[in-house]
């Protein structure tokens, strides 16, 4: 960001926080931060309490996997946004901040074509038994029966939950295979569901109907464990799974009862419910679904391309940048309401 577009208004340094990443380094946010005349600090917060002693007197936050919540949020005295790294604001208190007159920005359409390969990665090496054939070959076994059974896409139907870009982006290259497909979204029109090809159901019949479920739904207080027992046990046998939405979104011991007992095929998930980028410590054997052969887990590596990571970074440090100069984000969740209560 050069200087010319960015009003130097300020006399003092403001500090932004970086409570967490695993980018390796802040380079990039430090070198569009500090030509506002900024302090970076970066921080590795994996608990809200490790915010608590920097909130009083930041000028921002920008987040990655750390929480920010209304504890820490109550003790800003200075702070006029958060930022967050990714699309979900689930792990900001976006209410609290709201009522502090701080402005909650987040990083929109960045890793769409990612997430919707992804997806359709997970599908295919599920469907097609990719990881089956591979050990067998690898143990010496040369048949094709080391996958079977393995059934052709074409006629079949996919479900996909939350329509959104991702969802859409899914739908367009799924549509190549030739399978039928079906959207459950309370969000959208009809006329949206006519322009991409798909129909629109409800959720009892995406959920009776798909031979496979694609989800990308957001986390909020609808969607937590949007599918459990009642759902696994009204889906078709053999249905194949996958999640690059939310871990908590699905009900992961129910997953695995469904899996162990033959209702679904196989799962492919982005991350597991728990979310260990978000804990201090963590170990796979505390989930079952680790050791399933017919589960394929992805360290919340969807949205990951170079590009996107660097597309992140940097708009994420811009939203900062531009709210502490006076100016308008790009993105933000609440931005409207704020300027509304201010000219109220």
């Amino acid at each position: 960001m050069s200087s010319e577009k960015m009003t130097r208004f300020r006399t003092d340094r403001p500090k932004v926080i970086i409570t967490d990443y695993d980018y390796g380094n802040i380079d990039i946010e430090t070198s569009i931060l500090e030509e506002i005349g900024a302090e970076v600090i970066g921080l590795q917060a994996k608990k809200e309490e490790d915010l608590f002693e920097f909130a009083p007197d930041c000028a921002a936050m920008i987040n990655q996997y750390a929480r920010i919540g209304a504890d820490t949020i109550n003790r800003m005295n200075n702070c006029e946004v958060i930022a967050r790294y990714g699309i979900g604001v689930d792990i900001v208190d976006v209410k609290a901040a709201t009522a502090s007159g701080i402005v909650v920005t987040n990083v929109q359409d960045y890793c769409t074509e990612e997430v919707a390969d992804h997806a359709i990665s997970l599908w295919l090496t599920l469907s097609r038994k990719i990881l089956d054939y591979n050990i067998a070959t690898h143990e010496g076994i040369w048949t094709w029966k080391s996958g079977q059974p393995i059934f052709r896409h074409r006629g079949k139907t996919m479900g996909i939950i939350s329509f959104g870009k991702i969802g859409q982006s899914v739908a367009v290259r799924a549509m190549s295979f030739g399978v039928k497909i079906i959207v459950y979204d309370p969000y959208i029109s009809e006329s949206l569901a006519q322009e991409f090809g798909v129909e629109l159901a409800s959720k009892s019949e995406l959920l009776t109907q798909s031979d496979y479920i694609l989800m990308q739904a957001p986390m909020t207080e609808e969607t937590y464990h949007f599918l459990s027992d009642p759902e696994f046990e009204i889906m078709k046998p053999g249905t194949i799974l996958i999640n690059t939405g939310r871990g908590p979104t699905i009900n992961n011991k129910a997953l695995y009862r469904a899996l162990t007992q033959g209702k679904l095929a196989g799962a492919g998930l982005d991350d597991p419910e728990e979310e260990p980028a978000k804990l201090a410590s963590w170990q796979p054997k505390e989930n079952p679904l680790f050791g399933l052969q017919n589960v394929i887990v992805t360290p919340h590596a969807a949205y990951y391309s170079e590009e996107s990571i660097k597309e992140a970074r940097v708009t994420a440090a811009t939203q900062v940048a531009k709210i502490l100069t006076g100016q308008s984000p790009d993105f933000s969740v609440n931005f409207n309401q704020l300027s509304k209560k201010q000219s109220a």
